[in-house]
């Protein structure tokens, strides 16, 4: 099993279901970067979505929210979304202004539901 390629086999599957995804990435919960189709520095953006997910993970706790899903950032060019991908990924996703967010949510969790699958498949390092 080649974990880097079954994550991003993932990621292309979401791009062909979703024509509004401009972009993903998947990176460790601690920063490292998986595998990416950006246009911007994919270290960089791992690093920030690492961020963000710990902060989205903080604030969940906070306002008693439960388990983390998502977080949303909406600009007036587009949208990023974060979803948790079971504890050690995140899956960020780019889209297109006017994207339906709705099925971006829907696949955005589906795709980390698969992705934390294919972690859980995957053997220890040892």
């Amino acid at each position: 099993m080649d974990l880097r390629r079954d994550v991003h086999e993932e990621m292309l599957l979401l791009r062909e279901r979703m024509d509004e995804v401009t972009g993903a990435l998947v990176c460790t919960v601690d920063g490292m970067l998986v595998t990416a189709q950006i246009r911007a520095e994919a270290e960089q953006a791992a690093a920030l979505t690492s961020a963000l997910h710990a902060l989205s993970h903080r604030m969940t706790g906070l306002i008693h929210a439960g388990a983390l899903e998502e977080t949303l950032i909406s600009g007036a060019g587009g949208h990023a979304a974060c979803y948790a991908a079971g504890p050690k990924l995140v899956l960020t996703v780019l889209a297109a202004r006017g994207a339906n967010l709705g099925l971006l949510r829907m696949e955005g969790r589906r795709t980390a539901a698969r992705l934390a699958a294919i972690v859980e498949r995957a053997p220890a390092a040892g």
